[in-house]
């Protein structure tokens, strides 16, 4: 379907349990446009150069912040020359979450969640690792918008905003064709992470469901994800996500019947052992899930010597 569409994908390795994410290029309508990026380490760097050698790369889209899609913008647009393109949220974010200063800002909530302290240091110095995963950080030339068109490859798409995994994230759609680039917003195999990160929305998981609920009125027939391979029918798989959290809400609503801190709720929650890297996403998940129940009235939160209390 990649060759139909005349887009190439570039799929670049990641040293995490998820281990890869999918970047594409293809022709525009002044050059070539490259969709995402990869972190900023010699592994991207090595993925890049013969595309570079062999095409004209004069745009490049970010559809959001977090390091595996902008994390090798910067130097891309330093090689290249090339104008950047993402929503004023996400540059912001970015800006914001891997600036100087914001993992201290972090490590003092995550003691606040009642994680421990060794755990928490180490969380935030793997906040500190992926700051450097995005340095240099690009200019911004324009700010993508609901309902801008962009011709990408051979086909125009139109930007669909899907906040959710991150506040400003978009994605692409060729009403024509009903082909979807659903960046981390729809994935095949596994559900996108959606984090309360203190920073940003304040309900990421109630703004990424009523999102879902705006895509199922697309009904993209086939969809092309930056983890995992290209599938067909969104909607089905949009309503397999929608179950997902709603089985998470009701499991987490069962366990802070007995009053509990965002940590010990995560632990009862996954059931599991997390290294720094994944707890940072386990226990953004599990606020943001409470988070979502709180605005919902369905349970409460509470101080108890410093450390935040959930409980229905």
């Amino acid at each position: 379907m990649l060759e139909q569409l005349e887009v190439s994908c570039i799929t670049i390795d990641l040293p995490f349990r998820l281990n890869h994410v999918h970047c594409f290029v293809a022709k525009g309508e002044n050059g070539w446009t490259i969709m995402d990026s990869g972190l900023n380490n010699t592994v991207t760097e090595k993925s890049w150069t013969p595309i570079l050698a062999n095409h004209d790369i004069t745009n490049i889209i970010i559809t959001h912040y977090h390091p595996d899609h902008y994390g090798y913008a910067g130097r891309l647009q330093e090689v290249t020359g090339a104008n950047v393109f993402m929503t004023e949220t996400d540059k912001k974010a970015a800006r914001t979450i891997w600036g100087k200063g914001f993992s201290h800002f972090l490590r003092e909530k995550y003691y606040k969640c009642g994680i421990p302290k060794v755990i928490a240091d180490a969380m935030a110095e793997t906040d500190e690792e992926s700051a450097s995963q995005v340095s240099p950080h690009p200019r911004v030339d324009s700010h993508l918008n609901e309902g801008d068109k962009i011709l990408f490859g051979k086909y125009e798409y139109e930007v669909i905003k899907a906040p959710g995994h991150s506040s400003g994230l978009i994605c692409l759609y060729n009403r024509e064709k009903r082909v979807l680039f659903s960046t981390d917003h729809i994935l095949p195999k596994i559900t996108p992470n959606i984090s309360y990160d203190f920073y940003g929305e304040d309900n990421p998981l109630e703004r990424f469901l009523q999102s879902l609920h705006k895509f199922k009125r697309l009904e993209a027939e086939y969809i092309i994800p930056s983890h995992g391979k290209p599938f067909k029918d969104a909607n089905s798989r949009i309503d397999q996500i929608i179950g997902h959290h709603n089985e998470r809400l009701s499991k987490l609503h069962e366990i802070i019947s007995t009053p509990a801190t965002v940590y010990d709720a995560c632990q009862k929650l996954f059931g599991k052992a997390f290294n720094s890297h994944e707890m940072r996403f386990a226990i953004g998940e599990t606020i943001a899930h409470l988070e979502y129940l709180v605005k919902k009235g369905e349970c409460s939160k509470g101080e108890i010597d410093g450390n935040y209390i959930y409980t229905t």
